[in-house]
């Protein structure tokens, strides 16, 4: 069948109205023809014989009667082995090799393949003769760095296959034909390593089940308080400056997944810069080899065409669903939805649709809910259960969290970590503010680590009420001072202040205290609860502040000690000797 063309009409910025001949589909991918190149576009909008097409680079040259050729594709991704460790624009060209090809500036209308095509690699072939397979299932595997990265039946592809030939163990490049088979009517199908899958469609085969897991992230405000499951979603709102993305470099490094999807979606240049930068030099503390080797990066700067920026969320969870579906746990990085979602309010301008609040595009909410509905835990027939966890930042105008973007992201994700500018000045890091977070996953979290700990629960109940008594009562000091409170309201507030100070607060630039795992936090979490429940006796308030300063001390340092060492023990003795006194 021919593919449908066309030619422009008339245009809106990047946006084009094509005349076309044959069908079209909303969603399907074009090129428009210029004597310099060709440019990446996508249909948004069909009416009649006329489409509206968005142009993903600059438009200019552009005039009326520049002919369009359609490609009859959905706006897929490449996926296969190579994936890891390698860094893509919003469309998954990689963008080193794009700077050894043509220079440093991303030339217009040029684009590479995602996945290299002359690394050979080594294929062991797991299917056999007349096996009988649907989408989904292993033809072999191949080592891609320490992960057996499995090659299998194209999602694309429905029915039964019945496998005619599987390539001989040996090393192949990803497009070339690695295993035959048949469909049920006969048709014989060549597979190589690639297989492509539409980004906007969820990518599944398999069982959903309720997350149970805890994620571990070493940062304790997070881990204690407001817990995170592997298969969850979590948001990160917070004025700029107070942290969002250090927070989520940390969640990079430290979280216990196996793979990282990090989207930088409008980010500033220098932000992406650095951690292209650091990426190669950090260590993976779980593997100790380089945290680039289990990391996918997609870059959409803020400077790159805005019209790519949508796509790259959808990019990078799409990956995430294919390493999932081999049975692994990933972790979404999306560094922010605010500039995504501003991309769809740009996108709806164009397109002249009915406004909704601030001009945001009527469907944002469900356009949201849809993206953080693609984690979950997934259960495939023959392997292990496999996790997409979503974290997204979100960037309000003033670090107003009433905002639409925000308010969406709220309905529909299990953890809020609301960082706040108040903590950030006050140089209380990460600034998550433990007054307005909150997690649902708290129950199933301490059910999940009851043989280990089974006071945990009640002591994260009890410091979080304490926490908010803590602040009520720091807010009336503020206005009668230290001597117009009880002593008893004093004792509580500074359990409060030494709580947040010396546990929730964390040095990331500290060796021992950047990552505290969760033996480490259970150990900590225990002390801290017993130094909670202690009934303390004082003959004034400044006999009050004295003490809780030296105890805030020792417990201060003792992050700082490595865990569970003489030195360590000798501390925790110190501390416990101070509470009967």
């Amino acid at each position: 069948m021919n593919q449908a063309t066309g030619y422009v009409k008339r245009a809106y910025g990047n946006l084009l109205s094509v005349v076309f001949d044959h069908t079209i589909r909303q969603g399907e991918v074009g090129y428009v023809v210029l004597p310099t190149g060709k440019l990446k576009a996508e249909v948004l909008e069909i009416a009649g014989s006329e489409a509206k097409v968005q142009v993903f680079e600059d438009t200019r040259e552009i005039a009326m009667g520049t002919p369009v050729e359609f490609t009859g594709n959905l706006l897929e991704a490449e996926l296969g082995p190579g994936l890891l460790s390698n860094i893509y624009d919003g469309l998954q060209n990689p963008l080193e090799d794009i700077a050894n090809q043509a220079g440093y500036f991303l030339p217009r209308g040029f684009h590479s393949g995602a996945l290299n095509r002359t690394i050979k690699w080594e294929f062991i072939p797991i299917a056999e003769l007349e096996q009988s397979l649907k989408r989904g299932d292993t033809l072999g595997l191949v080592q891609e760095n320490r992960f057996r990265h499995l090659i299998m039946i194209p999602f694309s592809l429905y029915g039964k296959y019945t496998i005619t030939w599987v390539a001989p163990k040996g090393h192949y490049a990803v497009d070339e034909t690695i295993a035959k088979a048949i469909d049920e009517n006969g048709k014989e199908h060549a597979f190589s390593m690639i297989q492509k899958w539409p980004i906007k469609n969820q990518l599944i085969e398999g069982t959903h089940v309720r997350p149970k897991k805890m994620m571990d992230t070493g940062c304790r405000i997070i881990d204690t308080q407001f817990p995170v499951l592997k298969g969850g979603t979590f948001c990160s709102p917070g004025p700029f400056g107070a942290g969002k993305t250090m927070l989520q470099h940390h969640l990079a490094k430290f979280s216990s997944v196996d793979i990282v999807v990090v989207v930088a979606c409008g980010e500033r240049a220098g932000e992406v810069v650095e951690i292209v930068r650091e990426f190669p030099h950090l260590v993976d503390p779980h593997t100790g080899e380089s945290l680039l080797k289990r990391t996918v990066i997609i870059c959409n700067t803020s400077s790159m065409p805005v019209a790519a920026r949508e796509a790259s969320v959808y990019l990078g969870v799409t990956i995430a669903e294919y390493y999932r579906q081999m049975g692994l746990n990933v972790l979404v990085l999306a560094d922010s939805t605010s500039r995504w979602a501003q991309a769809m309010r740009e996108m709806s301008g164009r397109l002249e649709e009915i406004p909704g609040e601030e001009a945001y595009p009527a469907y944002l909410a469900s356009r949201i809910a849809a993206f953080y509905e693609r984690s979950g835990v997934i259960i495939t027939e023959g392997r292990a259960s496999g996790s997409i966890t979503i974290g997204g930042s979100v960037s309000p105008a003033g670090g107003n969290f009433e905002e639409p973007v925000t308010q969406a992201t709220l309905s529909v994700v299990g953890a809020f970590l609301g960082l706040s500018r108040e903590r950030s000045d006050a140089r209380r890091y990460p600034a998550i503010d433990p007054l307005i977070s909150w997690s649902k996953y708290n129950t199933q979290v301490a059910r999940d680590l009851s043989a280990q700990m089974p006071e945990w629960e009640e002591i994260t109940t009890k410091s979080s009420r304490l926490l908010r008594l803590g602040d009520d009562i720091k807010k009336r000091t503020e206005v009668v001072g230290e001597q117009g409170i009880s002593l008893e309201d004093m004792i509580t507030m500074l359990k409060a202040e030494l709580y947040d100070f010396c546990y929730l607060q964390q040095n990331f630039f500290d060796r021992e205290d950047s990552y505290c795992p969760l033996e480490r936090q259970m150990a900590l979490l225990a002390l801290m609860g017993r130094v909670l429940d202690h009934s303390f006796h004082f003959k004034n308030h400044d006999e009050a502040r004295t003490f809780f300063l030296t105890l805030q001390h020792k417990l201060k340092n003792l992050n700082y000690l490595p865990f569970d060492v003489a030195s360590y023990r000798q501390a925790v003795a110190e501390i416990e000797a101070l509470l009967t006194v």
